[in-house]
């Protein structure tokens, strides 16, 4: 077999595993209800079963990030795959809810080592635009998988409440699948004995060579904040939107997963063709349109009457975000030292999730003082200064 179909293999692997890392609480969105009255907990203990496994994934990523250092992408991704189906998959069989929550524990350690590892992978296998193109893909999936997975997960939870959790089995055969296509991209034992030392480092030491990074490339942390913001934005908009539908005649809980699902597939499309805008426009072109499609996007919510206009904003919003997401991981590629990539890919993860999770935080008291259309109003604007800001700073250099 050629490198080349190598590769084309290697990267259907990582796209399909790429769906999975928003599967992990995608999945369970339209069943949260049923899950509440079958285990006779409150809403907010049943929520947890959504958003636990984004918390671990949080906390779990930058180990995962400096595992990968240690011994290359691919067992982590390996095996990553395999504790995701086992934490996912053991909801068949648990019908408690402590036992349940554990499951979502182990369901984020392996959400953390696969989504770093497909960072690190693409970097390995590909470069040029052949990397720029991987890059667009793996966002083109996420945007997919949030567009697909709740469907399949609310047609699952329709026919049992648990059956959702059977769809996390997926990820068995995918990693007996990755198992035979993903090769090794370095020699694990050599970057072991190379790393060892600093593993073995003092935590103090360890923690001012990060800091010496962020002090010679000041961009990076410019890149997490981006991408921080990014995962804000949406969220406001897959929290507050389904919210703010009925006031417009849109009730029907299959009718408000559409706007969504049409959120994720605008974000395929931009982020499928990513690899020819990059060949056209600047990255920090591409992630000003992104600005500017983020402003009307949350400036049409502000003023939409009608359920047909009530798309436009989502279709926007998702655009904008498959320009971001590859953007935010090619910038990591370019600025994290080649021998740290694992550490400094896995600060995505967690500046992601965190956004997700501090969204409803930032965003949801603003809902009694201004009402919803004003959340969208305030994220606007919040567009709208990063779109300045990034005009500035490109005016500067």
């Amino acid at each position: 077999m050629s490198a080349s179909t190598s590769r084309r293999r290697s990267l259907w692997v990582i796209v399909a595993a790429a769906t999975l890392t928003v599967m992990a609480g995608a999945v369970l969105g339209p069943v949260v209800p049923r899950i509440q009255a079958e285990l006779g907990v409150s809403g907010t203990a049943a929520g947890l079963i959504i958003t636990t496994h984004g918390g671990v994934i949080v906390l779990a990523s930058p180990l995962m990030g400096s595992l990968v250092d240690r011994v290359g992408p691919r067992r982590p991704f390996v095996g990553g795959l395999f504790v995701y189906g086992v934490g996912g998959g053991a909801g068949l069989v648990i019908d408690s809810f402590v036992p349940l929550l554990l499951s979502r524990v182990v369901l984020g350690v392996g959400t953390a080592a696969v989504y770093t590892a497909i960072t690190v992978l693409i970097y390995e296998l590909y470069e040029g635009q052949s990397m720029e193109r991987a890059l667009g893909y793996r966002s083109g999936a996420n945007s997919a998988g949030a567009a697909v997975w709740p469907l399949v997960g609310g047609a699952a939870g329709a026919v049992a409440w648990n059956l959702p959790f059977g769809v996390y089995l997926i990820a068995v055969p995918l990693g007996l699948v990755a198992v035979l296509t993903i090769p090794e991209t370095r020699d694990s034992a050599a970057e072991t004995e190379a790393n060892g030392d600093d593993s073995d480092s003092a935590l103090s030491d360890r923690l001012r060579a990060t800091l010496a990074v962020f002090r010679r490339q000041p961009p990076l942390l410019l890149v997490y904040l981006l991408y921080f913001g990014a995962n804000a934005l949406l969220y406001a908009v897959v929290v507050f939107y389904p919210q703010f539908l009925p006031s417009i005649g849109v009730s029907s809980s299959f009718a408000i997963s559409l706007y969504l699902a049409a959120n994720g597939v605008a974000g395929g499309v931009s982020a499928a063709v990513y690899d020819r805008l990059i060949d056209r426009a600047g990255r920090t072109t591409l992630v000003g349109v992104a600005f500017l499609l983020w402003l009307v996007s949350f400036g049409a919510a502000t003023v939409v009457r009608t359920a047909a206009a009530a798309v436009v904003p989502v279709v926007l919003l998702g655009l904008g975000i498959g320009l971001v997401f590859p953007s935010t991981f090619a910038w990591v590629e370019q600025f994290a030292p080649p021998d740290r990539q694992g550490q400094f890919s896995a600060y995505v993860a967690s500046f992601g999730y965190t956004g997700q999770f501090l969204s409803p935080l930032m965003f949801g008291p603003l809902v009694p003082v201004v009402g919803v259309r004003g959340v969208f109003a305030v994220a606007g604007v919040t567009a709208g200064l990063a779109a300045l800001g990034l005009g500035a700073a490109s005016l500067r250099r």
